[in-house]
């Protein structure tokens, strides 16, 4: 693996992490609640709630707010050891204020597990349910929350050797364009700087060559017929003598 191939991952991871954060952030802010999401881990509550319905609930909503027939989430007061979510059957104490509550499926209120419920014990009031999306967690649990990080890497990893090999192929395709566009405008600047000097000749009209050619034969098969007068004179007394 390449140091560009790292870099990306690595930066991808951060991407991630900060947009994570940011969002949760931007929930807790809003919900008023450092943890503003639970789910349902019995049927206590059955039928208002489910197990693996995921409960959203509100910080805002002070603890003197608290009224009967609401549903609460608070820490277990017996030791602080389980958080729960069961609905306000009676308010025990007015000085502090002390609640009670009670499982909507359950036939009693049990001793401290449903009271007494104070405002130290408090964490927030349910305000939106969603059903069963829950359910998500209990298949995420391990190995297959590892196995899913592991093939989101491996996703990441292969997307950013695949983007390496595509950004080397087009930086190498570039770069031959380039070196074709030199070649040409060297070619090109040869030729431009060919000599000024140089004469231009025009091709020669073979056509009247071949006519000044047969002109200069017939001059010499003239000649060569032309017989000299003395040989004539000779021929003409010769004549006579016979």
């Amino acid at each position: 693996m390449t140091t560009g191939s790292i870099r990306g991952i690595v930066k991808d991871v951060i991407i991630v992490a900060i947009c994570v954060t940011v969002i949760w952030i931007g929930l807790t802010s809003y919900f008023g609640a450092q943890n503003p999401f639970y789910v349902v881990s019995s049927g206590s509550m059955y039928p208002e709630l489910s197990m693996y319905d995921i409960i959203v609930i509100s910080g805002h909503t002070l603890f003197e707010d608290v009224k009967i027939g609401d549903i609460i989430v608070f820490d277990r007061p017996k030791d602080h050891d389980k958080v729960i979510v069961h609905r306000v059957v009676a308010v025990v104490d007015d000085d502090p204020k002390t609640l009670r509550t009670k499982g909507d499926n359950n036939q009693n209120s049990i001793v401290g597990t449903d009271y007494p419920i104070t405002e130290e014990e408090y964490t927030g009031k349910v305000v939106y349910v969603i059903p069963q999306v829950g359910f998500i967690t209990k298949i995420l649990q391990p190995p297959i929350n590892y196995i899913i990080i592991a093939v989101i890497i491996g996703i990441m990893i292969i997307r950013q050797i695949t983007k390496n090999k595509k950004k080397s192929f087009t930086e190498q395709v570039k770069t031959e364009s380039i070196t074709d566009d030199y070649d040409e405008s060297q070619s090109n600047e040869k030729i431009n700087e060919l000599p000024e000097d140089i004469e231009y000749h025009e091709p020669k009209d073979f056509t009247t060559q071949e006519k000044k050619s047969a002109e200069k034969l017939g001059e010499k098969n003239t000649k060569s017929e032309d017989i000299p007068e003395f040989f004539l004179d000779r021929d003409k007394e010769s004549e006579e003598k016979k």
